[in-house]
């Protein structure tokens, strides 16, 4: 059996699914600011046989939450292999300036890097590296992060450059290397770098804290992180990789709602308390967003899915004129809405009213005024209804499933969308994607692809995509290839194309404790690797 777990900012959503995918119990609790509580109270609440479950699987959403705030972010030496060239856009030039103060806005520049091919851009300075490992020590930082150019083609100079300023700065102080994060675009993958970097040490926490609570109530499976993409990591991926799990509530979401739908392909509306998040779900896995993407008003690119926020969810203040959203009650809900016997009109109190749903106390929504309710209704059917027809990216038919507890504000049947669907245990959708998720390998990086050779290049890098997510965990022969991607790159020489693929395969639980960094990714501690 294994359990899923969803820790969002209002509850905090369980379920408990048997070895055949059998959904056993469900469960939904309030978020407590101590995060072990919580949990604990949740996996209480699902009641289920301990000695029988295998494995716990956890989305959150404090890494990001701790990056918008500001908060809980360590310093961190930013160090650039580039120069000649990158000196005229420093490090975090463009971050937000509370984030920036948070990290304490330290770059170093210095000399390497490669070309798109692997050539050298400049070579390597050893006494440029020492001099800043002693301005880095100096100063106190214990949180290391090194960007090169081109490093997912080349990734030798950022190994070397660590191995440099480990020894210099000695034990103690942990290293994030871009090429491990990242995809191809210096500045957007050493924003990845430099966030994770600020993180390690709150992962470390947050682990602890997990670790803490399935120990509270006698679970000894081990357990494992949900990141971006749908696929699992385990704890030591987790501590030293934390960026990597900033949308997995979404994916979550969209995972399971594939997996209570039976649908692999179809666009999903996922309403919580606040917002409503639309994506597209393409062979079971959310559709990936292209180029880069925002997280707190820094540009990153690690692998994100392509989702769509709305400022419409079940705790959504509802104006005089009709109009819903974007202030929310959020986890007030339960004291505010009017149907909770508060003053507040919500989003939820026009369902109840409506008779879309069996909330609170129906009597208290009476006296609104029918066509009110309606209109309103109407209104955030129509903005639903936009915001899928933006993601969607043919004019074909499209299923839309509708998951999350505030999902109750969809109608059977979308402006434009006849296919509207709201499966069974909608409401923790995100804890039944956690549990269902599997084990990911990827491969994204420029290849050159000579005249009559681009199926054996393919060939090689599926193969590589394969042994990844196979080296990460997943259970041979489970193994499948769910996405490749060719963008030809014209503007260099020699077929340069830039090649992603990503695999796929269920997680092989005999074999924890063998494999441990998922996704191909590598651990740097001190510059050693333990992939």
């Amino acid at each position: 059996m294994r359990i899923g777990i969803d820790v969002g900012g209002t509850n905090t959503d369980a379920a408990l699914l048997g070895d055949d995918d059998r959904i056993v119990a469900t469960a939904k609790t309030p978020t407590t600011s101590d995060i072990t509580s919580g949990v604990t109270a949740a996996i209480r609440a699902l009641d289920p046989p301990m000695e029988s479950v295998t494995a716990v699987m956890i989305g959150t959403t404090h890494f990001l939450n701790a990056l918008i705030e500001g908060a809980r972010l360590a310093p961190v030496a930013a160090v650039r292999l580039g120069l000649p060239a990158t000196a005229a856009l420093p490090p975090m030039t463009d971050w937000p300036e509370r984030q920036r103060a948070a990290v304490g806005g330290h770059g170093y520049l210095c000399h390497g890097g490669r070309e798109f091919d692997g050539r050298p851009l400049s070579p390597l300075d050893p006494g440029e590296l020492r001099r800043t490992a002693a301005d880095i020590a100096a100063r106190g930082l214990t949180s290391v992060a090194v960007s090169s150019v081109f490093s997912p083609v080349a990734e030798e100079d950022e190994r070397r450059a660590a191995e440099i300023l480990a020894a210099e700065l000695g034990p103690g102080v942990h290293f994030s290397l871009s090429h491990e994060l990242g995809r191809v675009g210096l500045l957007a993958r050493e924003n990845a770098t430099i966030i994770n970097a600020a993180l390690r040490d709150l992962a470390t926490a947050i682990v602890e804290s997990f670790a803490k609570s399935l120990a509270e109530v006698s679970l000894t499976a081990p357990f494992f992180l949900s990141q971006n993409d749908g696929t699992l990591m385990d704890v030591d991926f987790a501590r030293a990789y934390p960026v990597a799990t900033f949308a997995s509530g979404p994916t979550n979401s969209m995972r399971g709602a594939a997996f209570l739908s039976g649908l692999g392909d179809c666009a999903v509306v996922d309403v919580g308390g606040t917002t409503a998040d639309v994506g597209i779900l393409a062979g079971g896995f959310p559709r990936e967003a292209a180029g880069e993407s925002e997280a707190a008003g820094i540009r990153t690119n690690f692998r994100i899915p392509d989702v769509l926020s709305l400022g419409i969810g079940g705790g959504s203040l509802v104006s005089p004129d009709g109009e819903t959203g974007p202030r929310s009650v959020g986890f007030r809900l339960t004291e505010e809405a009017l149907v909770f016997g508060g003053s507040t009109l919500t989003a939820t109190d026009l369902a109840v009213a409506a008779g879309r749903a069996d909330i609170g106390d129906r009597s208290r929504v009476a006296r609104l005024d029918p066509e009110f309710t309606a209109r309103a209704l109407d209104r955030i059917a129509e903005r639903l209804a936009e915001t899928v027809d933006r993601m969607r990216t043919s004019a074909g038919p499209l299923p839309v499933v509708a998951v999350g507890g505030g999902s109750v504000l969809v109608p059977e049947t979308l402006p434009g969308f006849d296919d509207v669907r709201r499966p069974g245990h909608y409401d923790v959708a995100n804890a039944v994607g956690a549990a269902i998720a599997q084990v990911g390998g990827e491969v994204d990086r420029v290849f050159q692809v000579p005249e009559g050779r681009r199926d054996s290049v393919l060939a090689e890098a599926r193969e590589e995509a394969v042994g990844r997510a196979e080296s990460a965990g997943a259970r041979p022969g489970t193994v499948r290839v769910v996405d490749v991607e060719e963008v030809p790159l014209a503007y260099l020489p020699g077929g340069a194309t830039r090649i992603r693929v990503k695999a796929v395969g269920d997680l092989d639980l005999n074999g924890i404790g063998s494999t441990r960094a998922p996704a191909g990714a590598r651990d740097t501690h001190g510059a050693a690797s333990h992939a």
